[in-house]
C-alpha cells in the first residue's frame, strides 16, 4: 500500500518538474519574440509621419 503511494508522489514530482521546465522554456521564447518585435518598431520609428 505504502508503495502505490510512494509512486504517486513520484509521479507526481515528475509532473512538476516537466511543467516548470515546459512554463519556463515558454516565457523566454515569449520574452525574445517581445524584445524582437520591439526592436522592429523601434527601428521603424524613423519612417513615421505625422
Amino acid at each position: 500500500m505504502e508503495e502505490k503511494t510512494y509512486l504517486a508522489m513520484k509521479n507526481s514530482g515528475i509532473v512538476n518538474i516537466v511543467s516548470g521546465i515546459v512554463t519556463i522554456a515558454t516565457g523566454v521564447a515569449i520574452g525574445i519574440l517581445l524584445i524582437v518585435s520591439g526592436a522592429k518598431l523601434l527601428s521603424g520609428k524613423k519612417d513615421i509621419t505625422f
